[in-house]
């Protein structure tokens, strides 16, 4: 299952071989779409909605949601920005917990703040996200009275409220930049005038700092009622007991006696053709946007709907086809670009037209854009390129289908949210696979090419929209400009578009197969290491955690540092040069076409001190993911055209990253750290990629490539233990595996010593970043990695607690660090604060206050068990997740370490103590060897 509505998929997948079952009723256009038996929806005397299922993936949790129809665009004059403070003072205290209580409580039951415990408003909704374990039932029952508390517990205490403000304005304050300040000019055309365009959910600051503590209590009272509020309950429960839970916590909620009426907002038609053009010097990049009259959207909930929604996906998906092969010319017309109908609200949709801009600017990605949905428009598509994007949609609605029972709890709530608040229907993926199996079929290329001819506007008014830079190098267009090209580009006679034919197969010929001659079974880790005749080794990892993914990795020591100082340019960018041009004889393009249907793909890199392979795939794909693996290291396909267009796509992007205070920042934190050392990658510049060569970018990429000598290859997932090994013997044991250096080369990169400070002025916006990295070396062990990592929560909780709460100085930021071994016994600490000017000062001795405490007096009991519990509770649910088990196995085959650590990981993490940590941190805080930055506003 994906995070998008089953119902509305619009990512295009495989062929599905299974009929329809003619037991199964034949489906009437125009039925309704049923309500899944996976859900209870059901709704109280109040009219508070709730949906409830019972699902088991993560085991022992339950994954809670408040989800109230009322956002930001409710709000009244006085009220803008308090929608979303009224969010924040939800963990401010309430009825059944007092300030401060609730954060901690959760934290000492493994729920992290931010991580998992969050929240958010839009528009026209907000929604509390409450995950919650499931071990304990009174921690279940204390989640549902949190959700209570919620709907209508807040105390909203006068302190509270002006507390909160500093946080907000902090968290207003990061949003502020290029994009905000050029979104307060299109927004408002975008919307057409409409109250959406006045009603940003971030608010007005000076609305923010001075509103009456009635304004939010009034927000509160008028629309956080039961009749505008579902509760969402998805997880390891059973759903008679979590009916009880909703019945018994929520009857009680009482909608106002005289209730403000909730109107929808209308947004007006665009009536006349109008440009806008609107530049930033801060802006990293150049878009063109043209977007037609706003339509209502209606609600989706017959067959009949169901069915349009469908071929609606495929036409996008092919659509995007084809943007993405103009986007691989030579010299291509944008360097990305977009062409939908979408949802821009729960009331309305719009047909849009978006590219990124290359350095033909605007005039070029016009006629791309225009002429290529006329194009569509006027000839329509191919049956080729349907039944392509049929065999997409296909391939991922089984294996939705196939993970039915493995999807995690989150995705199902976000469909019931959906549900709730855009009438999105819910029928279940058993129905649906259903659905998609006897529709689909039925589906003719007439039928999408009618579709086409209906849905891309023609001699109709628009909105076109450019923003981006104001440097003289990337000249803006005119308004009127905009308006001519468009219209000219309207008035170009095109040609249908020729359909060229494309491979049956990845590999005419199949290798010869090698075969496997070793096997060794570690049957407490569940692993079989075969040795195979090519002296390649496999790890095998059968798992039932998902019932169609199956994973691969193979590191080996090697990486960038292995060539030339001469060479770091070439060997950062050898793979992506030589992936985006194909894989044997094909193009990416055409390999996307052969693999329609496919559920595979294979990535390799060079890192700096280790060549790396990744793969994924379904279960019945695995044979293709190790086709497509085989190739890559049996060829290498140069292309003068698609390395062209690949160049100037990285000079594009690099052109104006630099006129990001952001990027600015960052920078000077690299070039500070490591005093300029040329083996630690930069923000890119234009001018660097003049010294990348395709000739030697290939020769580095085979040098590492064309042998598979001295790799370990993992295979984690679900998988038949017995069918995969022909596979190997095929596909993996008929690598070569030609002489070549394996091992990493220490080239001397080290951070500057002592203490170093320096202050970086950039940036209209008063907005500052703190960042503080303490680094030196370190002797790696398991344990000493897990007491890093044990600190540094302890520490952001720390900080959060102080720097945000209870000082008010930032929104977010924290602090993370390793230890390494490779390519020597070191460790780093990254403290990162995003503050304001003026409080740059406190922010910093504020830190430096709570360093000095953990290492005086360590952790407090609480924090170092809320740490732990959260720790706990993750490795618990990860050592169900094939992704961990790849990352643990690829970890112990690099660098030599026992395997089965990992089966004690939480008896190393029990015995972490106090004094650990106290040790640590007077270990790592070496207040002696430090980098400070700060980033302050430019100079006027």
């Amino acid at each position: 299952m994906t995070k998008k509505n089953l119902l509305t998929i619009a990512c295009l997948a495989a062929a599905l071989l299974m009929p329809p079952s003619a037991a199964l009723a034949a489906i009437k256009l125009s039925d309704q779409i049923p309500v899944g038996p996976q859900v209870k929806v059901g709704k109280l005397p109040n009219g508070l909605t709730y949906y409830i299922q019972k699902n088991g993936k993560p085991e022992k949790k339950l994954e809670l949601r408040l989800v109230i129809k009322a956002g930001s665009v409710l709000e009244d004059d006085d009220q803008q920005g308090l929608a979303h403070f009224l969010e924040h003072m939800a963990f401010n205290g309430s009825t059944n917990f007092k300030k401060h209580e609730l954060i901690s409580y959760l934290q000492s039951i493994g729920v992290k703040f931010g991580a998992d415990l969050n929240a958010y408003t839009s528009f026209d909704e907000t929604v509390y996200i409450l995950p919650i374990p499931t071990d304990n039932g009174e921690n279940v029952r204390k989640g549902f009275l949190v959700l209570q508390d919620w709907a209508q517990g807040m105390t909203l205490n006068p302190d509270d409220i002006d507390k909160e403000r500093g946080i907000v304005l902090e968290e207003a304050r990061l949003g502020k930049g290029a994009d905000d300040r050029m979104s307060k000019v299109l927004l408002p055309k975008f919307f057409n005038g409409s109250r959406y365009a006045q009603r940003l959910p971030i608010g007005q600051e000076a609305i923010l700092k001075n509103f009456r503590h009635d304004a939010v209590r009034r927000f509160y009272r008028d629309w956080y009622r039961p009749n505008l509020m579902a509760v969402v309950v998805v997880g390891d429960i059973e759903p008679a007991d979590a009916e009880k839970l909703v019945k018994a916590t929520f009857s009680g909620l009482n909608n106002p006696p005289r209730a403000r009426a909730r109107q929808p907002v209308r947004i007006p038609t665009l009536s006349n053709t109008e440009a806008v053009v609107v530049t930033d010097k801060e802006a990293s990049g150049n878009t063109v946007t043209i977007r037609y009259p706003v339509l209502e959207a209606r609600d989706r909930d017959t067959f009949a709907d169901y069915r349009e929604k469908l071929i609606q996906s495929l036409f996008a998906a092919m659509m995007s086809q084809r943007l993405q092969e103009m986007a691989q010319q030579a010299e291509p017309p944008f360097m990305a670009a977009s062409s939908s109908l979408s949802r821009i609200t729960p009331r309305y949709q719009a047909y849009e037209l978006n590219a990124a801009l290359g350095k033909g600017g605007a005039a070029p990605a016009i006629d791309a854009l225009v002429q290529e949905n006329q194009r569509a428009r006027q000839f329509g598509f191919s049956a080729q390129e349907l039944e392509r994007v049929k065999k997409n949609l296909m391939r991922t609605m089984e294996r939705a289908h196939s993970e039915r029972d493995k999807t995690n709890s989150r995705v199902y709530a976000a469909e019931y949210i959906r549900n709730f608040l855009q009438q999105e229907p819910i029928a279940g993926i058993e129905n649906e696979y259903r659905y998609v199996q006897e529709l689909v079929p039925g589906i003719g290329v007439d039928e999408v090419n009618r579709f086409a001819r209906k849905t891309i506007p023609v001699d109709t008014s628009m909105l076109v929209a450019y923003s981006g830079s104001d440097k003289a190098e990337t000249p803006a267009p005119t308004g009127p400009q905009l308006l001519a090209w468009t219209g000219a580009a309207a008035k170009v006679k095109l040609a249908a578009r020729e359909e060229k034919p494309v491979a049956d197969s990845l590999m005419a010929k199949l290798p010869t197969a090698g075969s496997i001659v070793g096997e060794v079974e570690d049957k407490a880790l569940g692993l079989t290491t075969l040795t195979l005749s090519n002296g390649v080794k496999v790890i095998l990892k059968p798992t039932d955690f998902n019932n169609d993914q199956v994973i691969l990795s193979a590191d080996r020591f090697g990486g960038q540092t292995l060539f030339a100082e001469a060479d770091i340019l070439n060997a950062r960018y050898a793979s992506a040069v030589v992936t985006t041009m194909g894989l044997a004889d094909m193009s990416l393009l055409e390999m996307r076409k052969v693999l329609a249907g496919k559920a595979a793909s294979v990535s390799v890199g060079l890192g700096q001190y280790a060549d790396n392979v990744l793969g994924s795939s379904g279960t019945a794909d695995v044979e293709t993911m190790l086709q497509m693996l085989y190739l890559r290291f049996t060829g290498v396909r140069r292309d003068e055209d698609l390395y062209k267009s690949f160049l100037g796509k990285q000079v594009e992007g690099a052109r104006n990253v630099m006129a990001q205070p952001e990027a600015v920042f960052q920078d000077t934190l690299i070039s500070t750290l490591y005093n300029n050392n040329p083996w630690i990658a930069r923000p890119p510049r234009p001018e660097d990629f003049s010294k990348l060569s395709l000739g030697r970018s290939i020769a580095i990429f085979k040098e590492r490539f064309s042998s598979a000598k001295g790799m370990t290859f993992i295979v984690v997932g679900s998988f038949d233990s017995a069918k995969i090994r022909p596979l190997i013997a095929t596909y993996l044991a008929s690598l070569p595996t030609t002489d070549l250096p394996i091992g990493y080369k220490d080239v001397g990169v080290r951070p500057v010593t002592g203490v170093v400070k320096k202050a970086v002025y950039a940036g209209a916006e008063a907005k500052s970043h703190v960042s503080l990295t303490f680094h030196g070396d370190a002797v790696y062990s398991r344990e000493e990695a897990l007491r890093l990592r044990v600190l540094m929560d302890v520490m952001n909780i720390r900080i959060t607690d102080i720097l945000r709460e209870k000082l008010t100085l930032i929104y977010g930021g924290g602090m993370g660090g390793t230890v390494s071994k490779i390519p020597y016994g070191s460790y780093s600490i990254g403290v990162s604060l995003p503050t304001g000017p003026a409080n740059v000062d406190k922010v910093i001795a504020a830190t430096f206050a709570e360093i000095a405490q953990i290492k005086e007096q360590g952790p407090s009991a609480a924090d170092l068990e809320k740490v732990k519990q959260n720790l706990l509770q993750t490795h618990r649910r990860s050592m169900r997740e094939n992704g961990y088990w790849l990352s643990y196995l690829k970890l112990t085959a690099l660098q030599d370490y026992e395997p089965d650590s990992i089966l004690t990981y939480e008896q190393r993490l029990a015995a972490v103590s106090s004094d650990d940590l106290k040790e640590a941190a007077r270990r790592y805080f070496d207040l002696n060897n430090y980098v400070q930055l700060v980033l302050y506003p430019e100079k006027k």
